[in-house]
């Protein structure tokens, strides 16, 4: 991943949806089969969304390839947006076309003191307003808000936001933030990640401290370290229309995502069939039955 937009920055050009790296051997193909996206995601678009082709070996011992080279390539199904997030159950990544876009010109970071209910609701008044907002995050009482873009636009909008500018942001937002360096991300308790609407007050979840909880995405990825009894913490998520992932650490004998509805997972199991009717590729990798 390195190589890939180390060639990309000499061009001004960068993967959009900001992958992390989460180890010195990340590759493309990983990145792609887990659909990892980092903190311009609610912003760029997520890793399916820039995915534009694929070649891939399938169960059945074919080379298949999907889409292309270019936007609005596909006719009929998507299969390579379907291969993103597989975990490489659907069939082996080999070659990946995704769309790039420029860097932008500025940047900047903002800081400002809120609570975790102020923080979530500001982000989703800013939502509706035209600030060229790339990256959010709370934690610890502080909002951190990145503005990219033209200059002019950027200094705009740091002053209609408010707050204070922060120092060397780049860091803070790629290693802290991208690479999971931030102290909140450390810890023996699993860690666990919640998918649920942006404009979902803070949750109440048992043995987990308001300011222990990590906010990105606008509101719409929270992260806490927890010792949660699994289905108390996806009712909890079901409540509100969201869903949680065990993303690291605890038992990983069960259900590490969020269990499907009956009709959802038929529709999984016919994908399975087609693609890997013996079930050669990562067996039980996303859920025990597939």
């Amino acid at each position: 991943m390195d190589e890939i937009e180390a060639a990309l920055a000499e061009h001004g050009q960068g993967l959009p949806f900001e992958p992390p790296r989460l180890g010195p051997g990340a590759t493309l193909g990983g990145t792609i089969a887990c659909a990892l996206s980092g903190p311009a995601r609610p912003y760029a678009g997520a890793a399916r969304d820039l995915v534009l082709g694929t070649r891939v070996l399938t169960g059945r011992a074919e080379v298949l390839r999907f889409g292309g080279e270019v936007m609005k390539n596909v006719a009929g199904y998507d299969i390579s947006r379907l291969m993103t997030g597989a975990m490489g159950t659907l069939g082996v990544l080999l070659e990946v076309s995704l769309k790039v876009l420029p860097l932008p010109a500025a940047e900047q970071t903002q800081v400002l003191e809120l609570d975790q209910a102020q923080a979530i609701a500001t982000l989703n008044a800013w939502a509706g307003r035209p600030l060229p907002i790339t990256a959010t995050c709370w934690t610890g009482r502080r909002l951190w808000v990145r503005l990219s873009g033209a200059a002019t636009s950027v200094a705009q909008a740091a002053t209609e936001i408010g707050g204070e500018p922060v120092a060397d942001a780049a860091a803070f937002w790629r290693n802290q933030i991208r690479e999971q360096g931030h102290p909140i991300f450390d810890g023996e308790a699993p860690l666990w990640r919640l998918s649920l609407p942006p404009a979902t007050p803070p949750l109440d979840l048992p043995g987990v401290a308001p300011d222990a909880t990590l906010v990105e995405w606008g509101g719409a990825q929270r992260w806490v370290h927890a010792n949660l009894d699994a289905a108390q913490v996806r009712d909890a998520l079901d409540r509100v229309g969201g869903h949680a992932t065990l993303f690291r650490g605890g038992t990983r004998s069960g259900a590490v995502f969020h269990p499907l509805p009956p009709a959802l997972m038929r529709i999984h199991r016919n994908l399975k069939r087609a693609f890997d009717p013996q079930g050669l590729l990562n067996p039980g990798r996303l859920y025990p039955e597939l």
